[in-house]
């Protein structure tokens, strides 16, 4: 396979997407922010031509939800304009790009799950900066660019909702978990192999959801961690999400259809119960 460059090389996504790769004895050049900082076109355009990779991954993002809602353009900073110089600087190399996305350009108001070209309305600075991203990508690289939107990612690196829970299993007596918002909790392991599936086929470019099957809400999946943990799910308790306001509002249903990896001759994701039940990120005491 070609050389794989990836950006956002610290990231929880980037880690386990590395940790496959270099199992593999692939060739990877892994760029921290440290190392590339996708706001700087030039050194973006450069580091690209020095080490003409076959598939670039762009791990790198700007993350903060809440933080993007006051700082807009900074955050559109890296999550489009930077998006938009890694794939000229791949259209350049003729390289293919994977650029991961989220659920957040939707808004949240549907009751079946998004298919991939249902209209994108996102409700936030974040998504809105994420889907200028994904725009920027689909626009330069018709030929070569992915889009993988995801949700409800957690990983063994950095901070997430499943590590959150499990590190308070055992300093709380209950726990109040939002029950009116519905995802599908998505481990980054399986969505870093997807990525490399996809990088082998080169199917048809274009977006594609990369969500692990199935859905739940907060409450469900916090209830399945403590589960997992050996510890009495009746200790979470189900709240509405007035009762935790954040500066970002977020899409109330944010279950993503897979229809198009019929095209990709791939199945789904897996289900995310058996996901999170294989996955390295719960360790009980």
């Amino acid at each position: 396979m070609s050389r794989w460059l990836v950006t956002g090389a610290s990231g929880m996504l980037a880690a386990e997407l590395l940790g496959l790769l270099r199992a593999r004895e692939e060739s990877v050049v892994a760029l921290t922010r440290d190392d590339l900082d996708l706001r700087d076109e030039r050194a973006v355009r450069d580091v690209v031509a020095e080490h003409r990779p076959g598939v670039v991954v762009n791990c790198a993002a700007w993350t903060a939800v809440d933080d993007a809602e006051t700082h807009e353009d900074e955050a559109l900073a890296v999550n489009g304009h930077g998006a938009r110089a890694l794939a000229e600087a791949c259209e350049r190399l003729g390289a293919l790009m994977i650029h991961p996305s989220t659920d957040y350009v939707f808004d949240g108001t549907g009751a079946e799950p998004y298919a991939e070209d249902a209209p994108t309305s996102p409700v936030n600075a974040y998504g809105r900066t994420k889907l200028a991203g994904e725009r920027a990508v689909l626009d330069t690289l018709p030929h070569t660019g992915y889009v993988l939107r995801t949700a409800w990612l957690y990983g063994a690196a950095g901070g997430n909702f499943v590590s959150t829970i499990a590190g308070l299993e055992g300093s709380r007596p209950t726990l109040d978990v939002v029950d009116d918002q519905l995802g599908q909790p998505t481990w980054a392991g399986d969505l870093a192999a997807r990525i490399i599936e996809l990088a082998e086929i080169a199917p048809e470019p274009g977006i594609y959801h990369a969500t692990c099957s199935g859905q739940a809400s907060w409450y469900e999946l916090a209830r399945e961690i403590f589960t997992l943990l050996g510890a009495d799910p009746g200790r979470i308790r189900p709240v509405s999400s007035t009762e935790f306001p954040r500066p970002a509002p977020r899409p109330a249903y944010s279950v993503l259809g897979h229809d198009r990896w019929a095209t990709a001759g791939l199945p789904p994701m897996r289900d995310w119960r058996e996901a999170l039940r294989e996955s390295k990120v719960l360790v009980s005491d």
